[in-house]
């Protein structure tokens, strides 16, 4: 098929490129900055410059490649250094991916007839905080969010909502680890923990859900032959609370384990929505995705990723 790859030097974009080519798939990946265009080359895609945020710049390359799929990857995340207590403003040019970008994309897939959607979203924190500790898809996302975080909810909420309406795949991955991310060797996160400017926070028990990055790609070039229409979860086997993953982590990479603070003597540091992630966030269950995309994790735990897959 021809597969159109928004957004194809990012983490997970760069990968389903490599696997989509050697999937025998005709690729085209589209990156903002003209020199990367030759890592998009280099890995057997056709490469193009495209801005997310320009609709004639989308509408432009979308309508050149003549896709059969379009996968948006359009993120602005990298490098980005975790601010827990002013979120959205770290989050906001991906927030206008999510929003604007979608936009752009789906109304060029309408235009030229492409008969498949895929759009990453994401479900490392965002379910409803009350309830049991793990969700599925049929669970709402938090209708409450956390006052910092409630223009990136908004956002995620459009991109899969958009995607919905046009009878399209929304990806939620877990919270991310592996290389070249914010957890992995070097990055934003595990600098944190290593400094000693993470604490585990109350008891620990907000749960997170993870995903390696290689299997939020596998995920990714799986949907573009199987699933029908709809959100699916793309996370590990193995959702935890922080109580055991954040010393897990720190033990991975050599550092000292966390300290434990109360939650009133780390919320002027890390904000309700850093306490919120410590304390109520809820996980996700990847039972769909394993039964409808024909998928399975290839690191099932972030126990044993944590240990050898960071990088």
């Amino acid at each position: 098929m021809r597969v159109f790859i928004a957004g194809a030097t990012g983490a997970i974009g760069s990968r389903v490129v490599r696997l989509l080519v050697a999937a025998g798939h005709e690729v085209a990946g589209t990156s903002r900055h003209g020199d990367r265009l030759a890592d998009i080359e280099a890995a057997g895609a056709r490469g193009l410059v495209m801005d997310g945020l320009d609709a004639t710049s989308v509408r432009t390359a979308v309508l050149e490649a003549r896709p059969e799929v379009i996968v948006h990857e359009l993120t602005a995340l990298a490098g980005l250094a975790p601010d827990l207590k002013h979120f959205d403003q770290g989050f906001a040019m991906t927030n206008e991916l999510r929003t604007s970008g979608t936009d752009h994309l789906l109304a060029v897939a309408a235009e030229a007839g492409v008969g498949r959607f895929i759009a990453q979203s994401y479900t490392g924190w965002p379910n409803e905080r009350t309830g049991g500790a793990v969700k599925d898809e049929a669970d709402p996302i938090d209708p409450h969010p956390t006052d910092a975080s409630k223009e990136t909810i908004a956002a995620i909420r459009y991109v899969e909502g958009a995607t919905a309406a046009a009878d399209g795949v929304a990806l939620r991955s877990g919270q991310l680890y592996g290389p070249g991310q914010s957890i992995g060797r070097g990055g934003e996160m595990v600098e944190m923990i290593a400094a000693g400017r993470l604490p585990l926070v109350g008891g620990g028990t907000g749960i997170t859900s993870f995903c390696h990055i290689d299997d939020a790609a596998s995920a990714t070039a799986a949907a573009v032959t199987h699933g029908a229409a709809g959100v699916y979860n793309i996370v590990d086997d193995d959702p935890a609370p922080v109580s055991e993953w954040l010393p897990a982590l720190a033990e991975a990479v050599g550092a000292k384990a966390p300290r434990h603070v109360p939650a009133w003597v780390a919320r002027p540091l890390i904000g309700e929505h850093g306490v919120s992630l410590m304390t109520k966030a809820r996980g996700s269950s990847n039972a769909k995705a394993k039964r409808e995309l024909d998928w399975t994790p290839d690191w099932p735990s972030w126990r044993e990723g944590f240990r050898s897959g960071l990088g």
